[in-house]
């Protein structure tokens, strides 16, 4: 992306960081996701290297703030931390000055005070009473990314449906979308551009609603086809269970609490302005209790996977029987059966693949199965 006035500074950010711990991606690359020239991208590197993020601000000079702190001034700006991040505690403060050049910071449990005897606790920091849980992660960044539209809220002529893409590992928002519809031709339009700057990812999971899961068409719609086809596998929530995807849940009441409460928003363009303020300083300031109060973004690396610009041939193995989708009735004929497949795979090649049971037969779409058929019933 060409790099846009109202965030050049975090867009600046975000990629000489994303060069650093992207090791095994090349600098070219990475220049061309971003679509800048590899002169000014070398040039972001040398500044940043030698005077941090300041390298990357305008040439313009800010003053330099005292060394020596007072207990009032600290007191200072830790209120004007809480005043712009209103769901922040003692804990995630402490960590955010800490990690912003802050040598003598108070204890978490003395900036709680201070925040109570500024009038600065609201009563979900108060009433919330936090049980003890199991946090389950995938190992590598991109392994899994976890994807759905937190609720829509209104504008002046239409309503915005944010969608949200979380990597499980690093809890890295990849993408937040100020979307006009939950259409699968506006999803794909988005991931097309996420893909092409982050890569792709092994796995996406998602709930069981439109435009990505349906259970009359046995929750593969034509968007999850297409995802398969780029070789991810695509998995949907178990039903009624939405804390499979709970980082991302998480993720949407952060969002809420941090930027949509008590906002104004008029239009989609606005939305989108604020949308990628706020995901910045999610993705790179924000401490994460989850990662020991690191930013996501020192969790996290672009794939090295990247999106074609072409969809890649279907390939099977040589022994798997392949059957087309009929378009009347979007079943397959096999061992003298019609097996009903699904309507979002009508007209695509499918391999019917022995299971390890005999007279069991599982149905693959791309690399993943879709569907397992049992021939010693009469079921299908």
């Amino acid at each position: 992306m060409p790099w846009k006035e109202v965030n050049k500074m975090s867009l600046k950010q975000e990629f000489v960081e994303l060069t650093i711990n992207s090791e095994k991606t090349s600098f070219t690359e990475l220049c061309e996701r971003f679509e800048i020239s590899r002169t000014l991208g070398y040039k972001l590197i040398r500044r940043y290297k030698k005077e941090g993020n300041k390298g990357l601000e305008e040439r313009s000079k800010k003053p330099k703030t005292s060394p020596y702190k007072t207990e009032k001034e600290m007191e200072e700006r830790i209120l004007l931390v809480r005043d712009k991040h209103l769901s922040w505690g003692g804990r995630k403060i402490h960590h955010y000055l800490r990690q912003n050049g802050c040598d003598e910071v108070p204890h978490p449990n003395t900036i709680t005070d201070i925040l109570r005897r500024h009038d600065r606790l609201y009563e979900w920091n108060q009433n919330e009473i936090k049980k003890p849980y199991k946090r389950f992660e995938r190992q590598e960044a991109n392994d899994l990314w976890q994807m759905d539209f937190k609720g829509h809220f209104p504008l002046i002529s239409q309503r915005c449906h944010p969608l949200t893409i979380l990597d499980d590992h690093s809890r890295y928002s990849v993408g937040l979308e100020a979307c006009g519809d939950e259409r699968k031709e506006t999803v794909r339009s988005r991931l097309i551009k996420i893909f092409n700057i982050y890569g792709l990812p092994k796995q996406i999971n998602v709930d069981n609603g439109p435009p990505w899961g349906e259970p009359s068409l046995r929750n593969y719609t034509e968007l999850a086809v297409w995802i398969m086809r780029l070789g991810i596998e695509v998995t949907h929530s178990s039903p009624y269970h939405p804390q499979t995807n709970g980082k991302d849940e998480r993720f949407h009441r952060t969002l809420k609490q941090e930027l949509l409460n008590g906002q104004t928003i008029k239009t989609l363009e606005e939305s989108q302005k604020y949308f990628d303020l706020w995901r910045y300083e999610y993705n790179t300031k924000r401490p994460h209790e989850a990662l020991n109060y690191d930013a996501p973004i020192k969790h996290y690396k672009v794939s090295t996977k990247k999106y074609p610009a072409c969809l890649p041939d279907i390939e099977y193995l040589r022994d798997d029987i392949v059957r087309f989708v009929h378009k009347q009735n979007a079943c397959i004929n096999f061992d003298g059966k019609q097996i009903y497949v699904g309507l979002a795979f009508i007209g695509q090649p499918v391999a019917i693949r022995e299971a390890n049971e005999d007279g069991v037969y599982n149905i693959f779409y791309c690399q993943q199965i879709i569907k397992q058929v049992d021939l010693r019933i009469n079921k299908t």
